[in-house]
């Protein structure tokens, strides 16, 4: 997967998490986005790929969904 707009990487994580998308995007903090939560993480600019795959990481996503 190349680049990932925000608007996808919303829809990537709905789809791999459903209702708990949203509380792991506002709760969960990632050592691998600079100790900072999903959220943070976008408003400070870091590249929605980077945080997808950050989260893909942490969360064992399969690499075929990645």
């Amino acid at each position: 997967m190349g680049v990932v707009r925000l608007t996808q990487f919303r829809d990537l994580m709905d789809d791999e998490f459903g209702s708990r998308a949203a509380a792991l995007t506002r709760d969960h903090v990632f050592a691998e986005l600079g100790d900072r939560t999903v959220e943070q993480a976008l408003e400070a600019g870091i590249d929605p790929r980077k945080v997808w795959l950050a989260v893909c990481e942490v969360y064992d996503v399969p690499a075929a969904r990645r």
